[in-house]
């Protein structure tokens, strides 16, 4: 039972994995945060605004078992890395925990009195809960394309550059904040394309308005990040290192910085461009979509595009995990930053029994509670949750 795939294999398929409870985090939890972020510029009124979320509502605590997923499958698949993680990204991880405690308390509080202040504090309560989490979800992408401040002594322990307190100001530096002014932008726009699919006018109006004004913006963007990782941003490149099904060891590795190296990808693999190119055209086609009032189809191609985008920075920077900038071996890589033989096996055994069961679930509950959320409803259910 435990050799149904070698040890190199189950180390990319784990990359793989984890990449894509990512990327399902990003188009379902991502439409909630969007529209988290929209709350108070496209719905002008209680009713509007109640609208809006009860788009989301019935949905966003599922959806955001995603992301604990993802986290859990780093933990057990990458244990090194998630040790380095937490050094490094320490102070931005306790901001996007204290940001998203606002999502319960505002979906479940925010209805139980009928106050303009109370609700209106709720209401810049959900947009911080979204505008927060996604912005930095990209600046540690971006810190991860340049490298993290840290290094692993003989022990493989790792120690990060840097003090606790000051350690969240270097992560915000311009390439960062690019990369998370894209990701606030691409889920922004996801999170308008769901207000635009299932909510009633006057919202859906505003939230069509936006997708075709930000759409472009986000492909504008991450065509503008390319661009900058080919000139200024110096890659990794593995120089020698042990087999791929040889025991985890980092430091059993020599690592190169190289201009250009996080392209390596795309002259060795041609099929691996196709991850920018929908990055870029998933937006733009998105927007047009949107104009055309065909909102079903707009949030499919904008879904590939975010699929696009992430799936740019992980084939970008495979077979690095997490790049290490003050000393290059200790980067750690899919292939010597992962658990046992035994563990991989045991959790691919797992993921794939639970996870074909919790995506038909999940598309059960959309099925059931689709529909367009409309005024009508809102005052029929005026003591309801949301």
């Amino acid at each position: 039972m435990f050799d149904l795939l070698d040890y190199a294999t189950l180390k990319f398929v784990w990359w793989i994995l984890v990449g894509v409870l990512l990327m399902g985090f990003a188009i379902t939890d991502g439409m909630d945060m969007g529209v988290g972020v929209l709350l108070p510029f496209v719905a002008r009124t209680d009713a509007e605004r109640r609208i809006a979320i009860n788009t989301v509502g019935p949905h966003w605590d599922g959806n955001q078992v995603w992301l604990i997923t993802a986290g859990g499958a780093i933990f057990a698949a990458w244990p090194a890395v998630y040790a380095a993680a937490f050094s490094g990204f320490y102070m931005a991880m306790l901001l996007v925990l204290f940001a998203l405690f606002f999502r319960p308390v505002g979906f479940d509080y925010r209805s139980k009195i009928d106050d303009t202040l109370w609700r209106s504090a709720w209401d810049w309560g959900l947009f911080v809960s979204g505008a927060v989490p996604a912005l930095i979800f990209g600046v540690a992408f971006g810190n991860l394309l340049q490298g993290v401040p840290f290094h692993l002594d003989d022990m493989l322990r790792s120690h990060y550059q840097g003090s606790l307190l000051t350690a969240l100001l270097p992560l915000l530096n311009p390439f960062a904040l690019l990369a998370g002014v894209i990701s606030l932008g691409m889920l922004t726009v996801h999170g308008a394309l769901w207000l635009q699919l299932r909510a009633d006018d006057p919202v859906a109006s505003r939230a069509r308005k936006t997708t075709v004004a930000l759409a472009p913006v986000v492909a504008l963007l991450f065509l503008g990040a390319g661009v900058w990782l080919w000139f200024g941003v110096d890659g990794f490149r593995v120089v020698s290192a042990p087999p791929h099904d040889a025991a985890s060891n980092p430091l059993a590795k020599e690592v190169a910085r190289v201009a250009h190296a996080w392209f390596d990808i795309y002259a060795v693999v041609p099929a691996a461009k196709a991850a920018p190119v929908a990055g870029v055209l998933g937006p733009i086609v998105a927007g047009l979509l949107a104009s055309a009032r065909r909102p079903g189809l707009g949030f499919v191609a904008n879904a590939f595009g975010m699929v696009g985008i992430i799936g740019s920075a992980g084939l970008s920077m495979f077979p690095f995990i997490m790049p290490s900038s003050i000393d290059p071996r200790s980067s750690l890589t899919i292939w010597d930053a992962a658990s046992s033989h035994f563990t991989l096996t045991v959790m691919f055994v797992a993921a794939a029994i639970l996870l074909p069961i919790v995506l038909g679930y999940t598309i059960w509950c959309y099925a059931r509670m689709w529909g367009r959320v409309t005024a009508d409803q809102i005052e029929a259910q005026s003591h309801s949750a949301y």
